[in-house]
């Protein structure tokens, strides 16, 4: 249903300042599929459903702000990527994305593996049951309970980031009579197009051990001669929210190189190449992200290209989509509080949460697209800023994007592909209560992160 036009001033595609918006869609009521998860249509009151449910009979059954995940989507992506990878080949769920113990349960279901970079989410992943095997350690500072929480439990390979904690993880290691399955992380100087901050593979950044300078090589060698470890591979990352194939090609026949200079050194082939994560999804409809098949055919065809020029056997590949998994499955849910026109410029709409259950816009300068949900409009687009009630003029959830102009306080909107990160970089700014994690599948929802109330506030509290 639509509801009349509010007077709010000239808010057309003609009268427009420069921003990061894109022109409005010939239709505002259309959820393109592109950044919705699979099951979110309209009902026939106009309301966006998920899950065949109604985003109206949500909000009032669980609030807003809330995170609304699409669990049938999750799992089909799961099975995606463990379908174009196949048996040869490894697929890490990145836990850093989104995690829960529900989420855990979904990946072992579906046949993925784990990857966690912290002690928080190695406990996690082991207290939902997922095999310590099936589990894959990183991280830049591993702390030394950490690594032997780790160690104890058998996890299938812990990622060394550094040549202290080479040192660190085989005197663990051996200290517990273990010995560690482990990988090298290089910098392989690749560079992806993407924000400074999620940029990995240059040499100026924290993580892992540079090729250049034959610090990378060193590493291996004392690797090799420490009993507590086994190294059985190679790991590279090259960035986030990657769309071009380029970059891991150049890093791939780097990493090969290395293999190649191992193999001439040491006598040994290592049987395993991990390429990492970050390839991207869609935020907005502009946005054109690979599917897990064409990303493991060109992976596959890179390394196996690259083997053969370096008369190498073909070592297992393994990758870690994090994002590319849940990103995509998830939208946030708001209610519109205030509209406030600003004259020939934009409209600002302030909605009842912000940059504490999404700080990506603040830090990256992330877009995304916005929705009104909780009806149909026939109203005339209005550009629209969407930001939150925190105190920082910074707090914007989507800078610039197009809003039927009769939006209106207590109108429900929401923004799309916010599985990945939004949820776990939530923070309590301004004492804000971090939104819940509703698991939507088959008609039935269900809270698998709840809401944090005062009370949980309060409890920390031990002044």
């Amino acid at each position: 249903m639509s509801r009349s036009a509010h007077p709010a001033g000239p808010r057309h595609a003609d009268v427009l300042p420069e921003g990061h918006y894109t022109a409005p869609a010939a239709d505002l009521n259309v959820l393109d599929p592109k950044v919705w998860s699979r099951t979110v249509a309209r009902d026939e009151r106009g309301a966006a459903t998920v899950g065949g449910l109604s985003v109206t009979d949500l909000a009032e059954e669980f609030g807003t702000p809330a995170y609304f995940l699409d669990e049938s989507d999750f799992r089909a992506r799961c099975r995606a990527w463990a379908d174009a990878f196949g048996a040869d080949a490894d697929v890490f769920y990145a836990g850093k994305a989104f995690l829960s113990r529900a989420v855990v349960r979904w990946l072992k279901e579906e046949g993925l593996n784990l990857d966690v970079c912290s002690g928080g989410e190695l406990t996690t992943a082991l207290s939902a049951g997922m095999p310590a095997e099936r589990i894959a350690f990183h991280g830049n500072n591993k702390s030394e309970e950490e690594i032997r929480t780790a160690v104890e439990a058998g996890v299938g390979r812990i990622v060394l980031d550094s040549f202290q904690e080479i040192v660190r993880v085989a005197h663990i290691a051996q200290s517990l009579g273990r010995r560690q399955r482990v990988q090298i992380r290089v910098t392989v100087g690749v560079e992806a197009h993407t924000h400074e901050f999620i940029a990995t593979a240059h040499e100026d950044q924290k993580f892992g051990i540079a090729l250049a300078g034959g610090q990378a090589a060193e590493a291996v060698r004392r690797a090799l001669r420490l009993d507590g470890l086994e190294l059985i591979g190679i790991h590279s990352h090259i960035g986030s929210q990657i769309f071009d194939m380029a970059g891991f090609e150049v890093s791939a026949r780097r990493v090969v190189q290395l293999l190649a200079e191992v193999r001439d050194e040491h006598g040994v082939e290592l049987p395993e190449i991990d390429l990492g994560g970050g390839l991207g999804i869609a935020y907005t409809s502009e946005d054109d992200p690979r599917e897990p098949h064409e990303i493991a055919k060109a992976l596959g065809e890179i390394v196996t290209r690259e083997c053969e020029a370096a008369g190498l056997a073909t070592p297992r590949i393994s990758v870690e989509p994090g994002r590319a998994i849940v990103g995509p499955t998830a939208f946030t849910l708001y209610r519109v509080g205030t509209v406030k026109p600003l004259e020939g410029l934009r409209t600002y709409v302030s909605v009842d949460g912000g940059m504490s259950d999404n700080i990506r816009t603040a830090l990256y300068d992330a877009e995304y697209s916005v929705s009104l949900v909780s009806r149909t409009s026939d109203a005339a687009p209005m550009l629209s800023r969407v930001v939150g009630k925190h105190c920082e003029s910074g707090d914007i959830v989507v800078r610039d994007a197009f809003l039927p102009s009769d939006l209106a306080p207590g109108d429900l909107i929401a923004v799309p592909a916010t599985g990945a990160y939004c949820r776990s970089m939530a923070s309590n700014y301004n004492h804000a209560l971090r939104p819940p994690v509703v698991a939507v599948r088959d008609g039935e929802a269900r809270v698998i992160v709840r809401r944090e109330t005062e009370e949980d506030l309060l409890r920390l509290d031990v002044g």
